[in-house]
């Protein structure tokens, strides 16, 4: 599919039980997390929302979901913040400004919300990612450390 632009694209904000979540979002969520099967991103996707995680899918005129983001608030000492767990755009439909919608959105729910920032994490090899990112005003404020439990 060729990539689009932002124009006719509407944001839609799926409540918990939508079924849109795992036929829309879930595939698009899996390209990122590919160790993530379908029934994992279901199970992921109820308990994440029952923590607070909420999504935000794109959806051309015609029905299809050319994005997602899933995001909740957090209140953190350094004040609320809207959390970027995912965002995603279908692959066939990138650099279309599907991305940038999805993200003005966000920015706007954040300050709906009474966010001060939003923050989000990206893998450090990710840099076409970071490229976008930087090109959208988020700057690198932090480090992520993990470690495995072993689990």
């Amino acid at each position: 599919m060729p990539p689009v632009g932002s124009a006719g694209v509407t944001l839609v904000r799926l409540a918990a039980g939508d079924a849109r979540v795992l036929a829309d979002v879930g595939p698009l969520i899996r390209v990122l997390r590919p160790a993530l099967d379908a029934e994992g991103f279901a199970r992921f996707a109820a308990e994440a929302q029952a923590q607070g995680l909420e999504f935000t899918a794109a959806y051309d005129a015609a029905g299809r979901c050319l994005g997602a983001a899933g995001h909740r608030v957090l209140a953190t000492s350094r004040g609320r913040v809207l959390f970027v767990d995912d965002l995603v755009t279908d692959a066939g439909r990138r650099s279309g400004g599907i991305g940038e919608r999805l993200l003005d959105g966000l920015k706007s729910l954040a300050r709906a919300r009474g966010c001060v920032r939003i923050e989000l994490d990206s893998g450090v090899t990710n840099q076409r990612a970071h490229r976008f990112y930087h090109r959208h005003g988020l700057t690198i404020s932090a480090l992520h450390f993990a470690v495995d439990t072993g689990r």
